[in-house]
């Protein structure tokens, strides 16, 4: 009679222990955005990654933990992803003159005078800012650098437009770099009027004066790579896509992450130069828990605000004038076959309806039908409805960016005119052709919030709530899709969604808590989502600071 009552009291004991994990969470409404886009009201957490989801009975019931934190209620989603993104040129941005919301070239002038003030900057010394936007000055024209070279003569400035495609530099830079009247550079401009420089550059003719910027030292770097990545925790972003780097930026950021100083996940995409090609085609696929080197970055052409996005007809506010593709179409031919033979993706910047044919067709000659290998259209902007079909044909990813639509629907129809603006930022075209597609900001061109990006995506109005009906609304994507961009798809869009993107057992666990349900709540209050909680692979990266 013995043995049976010892083996009714083990089985007891046995089920009534629990499994120690490392983090339980509870009493919360998680998105798990898995294939069900199922619910739960908690999970477990152990060795960075997700154990169990489920409800709060069955996880307390089974689980026991030292760190038990109760969400009381709150909405928890996988940590969002920036799918584009610039994060590398947004940390040095972080130490520049921010030209941002400016209404006038003279605003600008100002903004700097007050910066070199503030950082008692040498004679001498290198002056760059970012981030003014001519469509949002009443003289929407281009400036100059005659108030440059009279408020800064004894410095070399370089202001770049907020797109990246267009910019202003004094005579002192331009004397640096060694630009002269006259000087003619393929797929940019250097403008003059007469036989003298405006300071005036345009998509590849930047380069020129940019390369003869020093780069800070080391020390600068980890105080404002922290101050980047904490920024992004704070709203939410676990994960960011990285555009267009060189190696040596990406051993820098590698190192910042294996000394445990950048917890920021980064998946790469590699600029188009040789010396990536001849270093990472040799080496292969590059994988940690935290950064992804996963495709190449081709430009095909510029941006609409700047006039270099190549268009199928003449900018409508422009007459004669169509853009201009970056390089050579042999360049681009070349290119994607040799990455084909890769592992890598190809992801290509393309605005204009000229440029996305372009790479469209290029990508068909070299995919020939449906594939996996889920080649990238960086922007899709403008997309004739005559080419649609080949995102579907040959298997090509939309990676967009939402709120490009709502900052650029104030003049976007002048540059395209009223028939061809409606194939414009038409995100739910797009989708219908792939099934899935990837969202992101393209920051600091915009602002890092995803809650801007999921608002724009599904409302198409501005943070003002502009226009009241929305942008081309036919063209919104829903919340399930917007938040899916944001996480899943943006993982998938790097062969990553078996890892991260959604919360399910095995995954790392990568989440945000806010204090707003996007989900359920009325479209204005998703501007007003206040992240609470940003974990990465288990551990708190970012607490909201109560008052």
């Amino acid at each position: 009679m013995k043995l049976p009552y010892i083996l009714i009291v083990l089985c007891s004991i046995s089920c009534t222990t629990k499994t120690r994990v490392d983090l339980i969470v509870h009493n919360a409404l998680i998105y798990t955005v898995d294939s069900n886009f199922s619910t739960a009201e908690a999970m477990v957490v152990s060795d960075g990654k997700i154990v169990a989801t489920g409800s709060n009975a069955n996880i307390l019931n089974r689980y026991s933990s030292d760190n038990i934190t109760d969400a009381m209620g709150k909405s928890i989603y996988p940590g969002f992803i920036d799918g584009h993104a610039h994060f590398y040129g947004y940390t040095l941005n972080l130490q520049e003159v921010d030209l941002t919301g400016t209404k006038s070239w003279d605003e600008c002038i100002e903004r700097t005078r007050a910066f070199v003030s503030k950082n008692n900057i040498p004679a001498g010394k290198w002056i760059t800012g970012n981030g003014w936007d001519q469509n949002d000055w009443e003289m929407k024209s281009f400036p100059d650098k005659t108030l440059l070279d009279k408020n800064f003569p004894d410095n070399p400035v370089l202001l770049t437009r907020i797109d990246g495609h267009a910019a202003v530099a004094n005579q002192q830079a331009l004397d640096i770099a060694s630009v002269k009247a006259g000087d003619a550079i393929s797929g940019g401009v250097i403008e003059t009027k007469g036989k003298i420089l405006t300071g005036i550059l345009v998509d590849n003719a930047i380069g020129k004066v940019s390369a003869m910027v020093p780069q800070p030292d080391n020390a600068t770097l980890e105080k404002v790579f922290d101050r980047a990545q904490q920024n992004c925790f704070a709203v939410g972003l676990t994960g960011v896509t990285d555009c267009g780097l060189m190696k040596w930026q990406v051993d820098q950021l590698d190192g910042l992450q294996k000394s445990g100083k950048l917890k920021m996940k980064l998946t790469v995409l590699l600029s188009d130069a040789k010396e990536n090609y001849d270093h990472y085609l040799k080496t292969g696929i590059y994988k940690s828990d935290r950064m992804h080197i996963a495709g190449f970055k081709l430009y095909a052409d510029g941006a609409l605000g700047s006039r270099g996005a190549c268009l199928l007809k003449p900018y409508s506010d422009k007459p004669g004038w169509s853009g201009f593709l970056l390089d050579s179409i042999s360049h681009y031919t070349q290119v994607l076959q040799i990455i084909m033979q890769s592992p890598f993706q190809a992801c290509t910047h393309a605005i204009g309806d000229s440029g996305n044919r372009m790479i469209l067709e290029q990508y068909a000659a070299v995919l020939k039908g449906k594939n996996d290998r889920r080649w990238r259209i960086e922007h899709a902007q403008v997309v004739d409805t005559a080419d649609l079909h080949l995102f579907n044909q040959y298997s090509i990813i939309p990676s967009i960016q939402p709120t490009h639509a709502t900052s650029d629907m104030y003049w976007a129809e002048d540059r395209l005119g009223k028939e061809r603006i409606k194939t414009a930022y038409a995100y739910k075209d797009l989708l219908q052709q792939t099934g899935w597609l990837v969202l992101g900001t393209d920051f600091p061109v915009e602002d890092i919030s995803p809650f801007k990006t999921f608002y724009a995506a599904v409302v198409r109005r501005d943070a003002q709530h502009f226009p009241p009906g929305g942008f081309q609304i036919e063209n919104a994507l829903n919340r399930e899709e917007a938040l899916k961009g944001m996480t899943i798809w943006a993982a998938k869009g790097s062969f990553e969604e078996k890892e991260k993107g959604s919360l399910e057992k095995g995954k790392w666990a990568d989440f945000t808590i806010t204090d707003i349900n996007i989900m359920q709540c009325d479209p204005p209050d998703i501007l007003n989502t206040r992240v609470l909680y940003t974990y990465v692979n288990g551990e708190k990266v970012y607490e909201k600071k109560r008052h």
